[in-house]
């Protein structure tokens, strides 16, 4: 059965169309109009065929019909009345959203029908807006339609536009959870509970893509091109390091909506998200590499969706579902949950920020905060990482240059290894690591204070031969509101025990989310 969707815009003239392009990728494939002004339009889809009525058009006489790509097999036109009729031969399984754009930098008012692989005859219609890709785009409800977020287009660069969302996936698990999260969540106990070694992971995200180029270099450097570059770089250090591995959102130039990225990174039970990207301004002076956190604005925005949307709640907020516990409960869960992985950020975020200095001067000198959509994930942390401005001539040089981008991409693995390293995830290698050098610091605390040479031989062979955890009781998770004389006061130790065994030089020297090793006796 055809299904109709309709979206009007206000009519000001006859709008000429212009010309049309496809892209295809391995999520969809977008079929976008360039049309001279605004115009009202129609859709409908019965099998293998899509009608698009413009009202109030006219054909170039330039235009031509796109070749077919993925999913859009060919296109054919024709008068019809005052307007125009255009029919495009589909895959008879595929599902569209469309969208009209308002003129952008270089690009005028385009008409943009996504093609999704699906069960055909779904549609949506989508208004745009005027956000930033990293911004706030909030979900707008369709009747007859699956929420969508609304498209995006970055500023004071110019962009193609950020497609509608695709519809969630949803579980046919008789619990309502998503397997991959339930996973996700059973992965990460069990390393735990049984101190495996675990490699952590960490998702990279190369902004823009496809038919979204970013921002542009006065030298013609395309952000899309750059970011890929540096996020292979840096995928193919972090897999050369024992105890992690990499997970690229995209390994190869197309686009995937903004909510889709973090969304990628819960899938594969990330322990870090890092969204790279290349900044721009109107003048080519600004300079500097930045790195970025979510915004207490972009977290509390977060919260709401999450809480009033009933399969978010069936998902797994840091192995903890949400759907079976009360407003309020679920609302505390989620908030403790999203502040240990804002502190994270932050750390985290510190230490790449740190890391870049040495190549060079930062934008700002500290961590900034934003609502970026790409930073929302509340049980991952999330940061990202704007390599330099591709608007100044001297800095887009380096940004195509492969050795700048390897360095680029060292000192973000660099900042990343230390975070893991100083904040090791239980179950991890990194964990386990910590463990041993706990038991060789407890082996040679107690060398040192036993007088009998032939006891503190015997200690030692015995510490040696032990298992990797020797001298080490339990781990601890720093949270907010302590320190080391309340933790050590929890678990019957000294300060000064509890120095020696994490290496610690002050009283002041633990932080949230740390993770602490207990020693034994």
């Amino acid at each position: 059965m055809a299904v109709l969707a309709v979206a009007s815009v206000g009519v000001s003239r006859a709008a000429d169309l212009k010309s049309a392009r496809v892209w295809a990728g391995p999520e969809y494939t977008r079929v976008v109009l360039d049309v001279s002004g605004p115009v009202s339009y129609k859709l409908k889809q019965d099998g293998d065929q899509l009608t698009v009525d413009l009202s109030d058009s006219t054909i170039g006489s330039d235009f031509n019909g796109p070749a077919a790509q993925g999913l859009y097999k060919g296109l054919t036109t024709a008068r019809q009345g005052d307007g125009v009729k255009l029919t495009a031969k589909v895959d008879p399984s595929s599902t569209y959203k469309t969208f009209l754009l308002k003129p952008q930098a270089d690009y005028g008012y385009r008409l943009v029908v996504d093609l999704y692989p699906g069960k055909g005859g779904g549609a949506a219609a989508v208004k745009p807006s005027a956000s930033s890709e990293h911004d706030d785009g909030a979900p707008a409800s369709v009747a007859a339609a699956p929420s969508v977020a609304q498209p995006a287009a970055v500023v004071a660069a110019p962009v193609a536009a950020a497609p509608a969302e695709p519809a969630p996936v949803r579980s046919t698990s008789k619990s309502g959870l998503k397997q991959t999260q339930s996973g996700m969540a059973s992965t990460r106990a069990a390393a735990a509970m049984l101190n495996g070694e675990r490699k952590v992971v960490v998702a990279i995200d190369a902004g823009h893509g496809g038919d979204d180029p970013g921002a542009h270099g006065p030298g013609g450097t395309l952000e899309k091109n750059v970011t890929l570059a540096v996020a292979r770089q840096l995928a193919d250090q972090i897999n050369q390091q024992p105890g992690m591995r990499a997970v690229l959102t995209r390994s190869a130039d197309f686009f995937i909506p903004l909510q889709q990225r973090y969304q990628i990174a819960r899938n594969n039970a990330a322990d870090l998200f890092v969204s790279i990207h290349a900044d721009a301004f109107v003048n080519g002076d600004a300079k500097g590499s930045s790195v970025w956190v979510l915004s207490p604005r972009g977290k509390t925005n977060m919260a709401a969706q999450w809480l009033a949307d009933g399969e978010n709640r069936a998902d797994l907020i840091g192995g903890v579902t949400l759907d079976d516990k009360n407003d309020g409960l679920a609302a505390v869960l989620l908030d403790l949950q999203q502040g240990y992985s804002m502190q994270a950020s932050e750390s985290v975020a510190g230490n790449v920020l740190k890391a870049l200095s040495n190549l060079g001067p930062t934008h700002r000198g500290y961590v900034e905060r934003a609502n970026f959509v790409v930073l929302r994930s509340p049980d991952v942390p999330s940061i990202l990482v704007e390599t330099a401005f591709i608007s100044n001539p001297d800095e887009e040089r380096k940004l195509r240059d492969p050795a700048h981008q390897a360095r680029l991409a060292a000192a973000v693995m660099g900042g990343v290894r230390n975070y893991f390293e100083t904040t090791p995830p239980p179950g991890s290698w990194f964990a386990a690591q910590a463990a041993r050098r706990n038991g060789m610091a407890a082996v040679a605390s107690s060398q040192g204070d036993d007088d009998s040479s032939s006891a503190r031989d015997g200690k030692a062979v015995s510490q040696a031969t032990g298992s990797a955890d020797n001298g080490v009781r339990d781990m601890h998770r720093v949270a907010r509101g302590e320190n080391l004389r309340s933790i050590a006061r929890q678990y019957g130790v000294s300060v000064n025990a509890l120095k020696s065994a994490n290496r610690l030089d002050g009283d002041n020297s633990v932080r949230v989310g740390m993770m602490l090793a207990i020693p034994a006796g």
